[in-house]
Parts: structure tokens; sequence; C-alpha cells
């Protein structure tokens, strides 16, 4: 039966041996797994972590697909007939194999780009603008993670939000650090978590239909956020970056509770206390570090939506 699957720009293409992608898959599983292993090791004793759990509960990439590597579009791995049936994977055509200077007589599959970018190219797009317009966006470094306190402002009345960990301040001393403190997150997905009573205390009203024009490089959800879009376009974002902007929200994650106002001493976490001086300073120094290493993914990942468009054209 002829393959009439539309093929890939051949000058695009490039070959991958089995022994060298299998080499990759395997170095990719052994990457990902001091993070995935003890969350699945937690999740079947029951047991949860306030901290470590969040990038695979808030996040839906499970630890299953995020262990499965992938090279990305526009290469054909050789020899690879368990793959055939992935999902946007097909077998590569011999015009293709041929392109990429694959062995004569060789089989192989490739992501496929343009069936991606037909099912998903609303995603890709939204994603493309939504990156190209934080990275062209100014940093703002003086928000002191007061998004986390906002989320736990009036405890008393709403309860509190992290059933294994305790307010380090206690409500009232939380409430107070809210109070005295100018808000202003500007990212939709941590604004929409914030206690009724405090939402009317940020100075921004960021909005689903205004994310892609809100969002800052300086945020620290803004930076966690990329494994979101990384992974979102799995197969069409190659597995290397994708690992890179999941340890780097890792590390956020980090950050983002030990300035919270939750006291996670327990779980061998020192708080960053924002509600001083120095606590502030602190807060500053790192959130300008994941800026700039969000400033080295970024691009990456705009690159690999401008390779997808053009794939798939």
């Amino acid at each position: 039966m002829t393959d009439t699957t539309p093929s890939t720009p051949t000058e695009h293409l490039t070959h991958m041996p089995r022994e060298e992608w299998t080499r990759r898959a395997q170095a990719h599983a052994q990457r990902v797994a001091p993070y995935t292993q003890p969350f699945l090791e937690r999740r079947f004793r029951g047991e949860t972590h306030p901290v470590e759990d969040f990038l695979f509960t808030y996040y839906t990439l499970s630890p299953g697909q995020f262990t499965r590597w992938h090279p990305g579009p526009g290469v054909i791995l050789l020899d690879a007939p368990e793959r055939a049936e992935w999902k946007f994977y097909r077998p590569a055509t011999q015009a293709e194999l041929a392109a990429a200077g694959a062995p004569a007589g060789a089989d192989g599959v490739v992501v496929a780009a343009r069936a991606f970018l037909a099912k998903r190219g609303t995603a890709v797009r939204f994603t493309r603008e939504l990156l190209a317009n934080t990275t062209a966006n100014p940093a703002t470094f003086d928000c002191f993670g007061l998004h986390e306190w906002a989320m736990a402002y009036r405890a008393e009345e709403n309860g509190v939000r992290h059933e294994s960990a305790g307010l380090r301040l206690g409500a009232q001393g939380t409430d107070e650090v809210v109070e005295s403190h100018r808000i202003h997150c500007s990212h939709y997905d941590a604004f929409r978590f914030f206690q009724p009573q405090a939402v009317d205390r940020n100075q921004l009203r960021p909005t689903r239909e205004t994310q892609r024009r809100m969002e800052q490089p300086g945020c620290l959800h803004a930076t966690m956020d990329l494994y979101k879009w990384a992974y979102k376009l799995l197969p069409a974002v190659d597995s290397d970056l994708l690992a890179d902007c999941f340890e780097l929200a890792w590390d956020v994650r980090i950050t983002d509770m030990e300035a919270s106002p939750y006291d996670l001493a327990d779980h061998g976490y020192e708080p960053v206390r924002i509600e001083t001086p120095e606590g502030k300073a602190e807060y500053v120094r790192r959130q300008r570090g994941f800026a700039a290493r969000a400033g080295e993914l970024r691009p990456r990942l705009l690159a690999a939506t401008d390779r997808l468009l053009k794939l798939g054209a």
C-alpha cells in the first residue's frame, strides 16, 4: 500500500540509529527518576509532600509520560517499530529516509508534525504568542511572593490550604503581612487562588483573556509554567528541553514555598522571610537567578514552536 502521508520538508531531516536513540531514552529516564520515583512511592503509600508533589499534581503530565523520551520533530528514529503507534508519530517515507541519509533499506518513525499542527495548531500559536510577549515585557522583581500569602489570607475564616503545613506566623501574623504590603500579582493562575478577601488588595486584574499580554519574565509562576508549555507540545518538543524546564520549575517551586507563609521546617526547608528586609533581598536574588535561567529556556521553546510551524506548513 502506498504511503500517502504528507512528508516533512527534507532539508530539515536527520536520522538516529536505534542504539543511539535507545541510549538517549535510557539517559532521560535516569535523569528524571530522582523526581518521579519518590512521588510514585509516596502515592503508593498514600503520602503527600507539600512541595515536591506540585509538579505532578497541579501540572497534568504523568510521571510515565514524563519518563518517555522524544527527539522532537524532524528526527527519524531508525528501527523503532514499537513507536509506530505512539500518538503523533508515523512511519517515515522512503523519500524522507533517503533525504536524512539513512542506510539503504532502513525504516523508521518520525514525529507527525503536520498532523500535530492540524490538531494542536491553536495551542502552538497561543504558546508562541505568550512566550514572545513574556520575553518582550519588562521583568518585575518586587512582588516578594505575596501571591502565596494572599492564598492564605484570613485563614481563621477560610482554613489553611496545606493540611500538612501550618502557618509560620499564625493566622493573624499572616494577615498582617498581607495587609502591610502592596500586592501586584500579574499571573492569572496564581491570582485565581487568592482568598476572596484578598482579591481587591491586588493592584492588577489578570484574566485568562489577558494572560498572553500580562505575563512578565520575573514572575516565578510564569517561569514554572515553561514546563507546562513544553509538555503541552509533546512530542513536538524534545525531551532534553522538557527536562530542563522541569528542573527549573522544581527549583522555583522550592523557593515559592520557602517564601510562603507555611512552616516547612519538618520537611527540611528554611524560610525566606519576605516580611523582613533581608528576606526580601534574598527573594529578589533568587528571582533574578530564575529569570536568567528562564531567559535561556524561553528562546528554545520559541524556536521549537517556530520549527513546528515551519515543518507543519
